[in-house]
């Protein structure tokens, strides 16, 4: 549970550190690829055996982390487009409501016993996460609005399933630093050779500014993924509850971090929504515990 905790503030974090981006000016694209690289050395300092690079690509994982990588810098730079376009209450939506995609994967696959009491928590918490981040818009709607959300959903829930899907079958509890690193290693590539194109046409300049923001973004993500790689090792708790108490408390802690920091006001609705997810997480780590 205390691994569970500590992704929760790591995840959390990363919504404040994206706020700040835009307080600050960062240029997001290339913080985020410094973050990726930061990230993939958090990773290789923390792994405690000799890292041999050449059998890397050996092992059953490879080929899947190096997907994950690339769904992560597109799912990463999506969820920027959706907060800057949309706001970021929707993009916050669109990412925690994907909760229901691993849950769904975790039934299916590996027959997860779900109780009612388990059942009603997670559909509490998918209210929750709705209530706790919806905003008052009196601007008209256009179903075309719909598109990056729901890529984000889609994407963001495919990241949970794969994460699962490779820590249950085939990443060893040792080589979780490894596996984490390889994936931020694939996105830090795929971003960096992305980069590389672009400055054929225009050279890049390196901005200080942009590499401090994203060495302050790449440590908390790393560690957002590493522990909750390490939670889904708990065999206490089934992935269903483990996702389901984690995205929750991440949109209940960033909102309040939200109020503290930022001085965000919320609505009886927002409220209405941070007491449904405390609700559902009792309910869910009870049923489950």
């Amino acid at each position: 549970m205390f691994d569970l905790v500590l992704s929760v503030l790591c995840s959390s974090l990363i919504f404040v550190i994206f706020k700040l981006f835009a307080v600050y000016k960062i240029e997001t694209f290339y913080a985020i690829i410094t973050n990726y690289v930061v990230a993939c050395t958090m990773g290789l300092l923390l792994y405690r055996g000799s890292v041999e690079v050449v059998q890397i690509p050996n092992k059953a994982w490879f080929w899947g982390s190096f997907a994950l990588g690339l769904l992560f810098i597109i799912v990463f730079n999506l969820m920027a487009a959706t907060s800057q376009r949309l706001g970021v209450s929707v993009a916050s939506v669109a990412t925690k409501m994907s909760l229901v995609l691993p849950v769904l994967f975790g039934v299916y696959s590996y027959q997860e016993v779900l109780g009612p009491i388990t059942v009603m928590g997670i559909l509490m918490a998918l209210a929750a996460v709705y209530f706790a981040s919806v905003k008052e818009r009196t601007a008209i709607f256009k179903l075309s609005a719909l598109l990056l959300p729901f890529l984000v959903f889609l994407g963001s829930g495919f990241i949970d399933i794969s994460l699962a899907y490779f820590q249950k079958e085939f990443v060893a509890p040792k080589e979780v630093p490894i596996f984490s690193a390889t994936i931020f290693a694939s996105a830090a590539v795929i971003g960096l050779g992305y980069i590389s194109i672009k400055s054929l046409k225009r050279p890049l300049k390196i901005n200080l500014k942009n590499c401090i923001a994203g060495i302050a973004l790449g440590v908390p993500n790393y560690f957002s993924i590493y522990f909750l790689l390490r939670a889904l090792q708990n065999k206490a708790l089934s992935s269903a509850a483990i996702f389901t108490i984690n995205n929750v408390a991440i949109v209940m802690f960033s909102t309040l971090l939200g109020i503290l920091l930022f001085k965000e006001k919320l609505s009886p609705k927002n409220w209405f929504g941070i007491a449904l997810a405390v609700i559902s997480i009792l309910l869910v780590a009870r049923s489950n515990g």
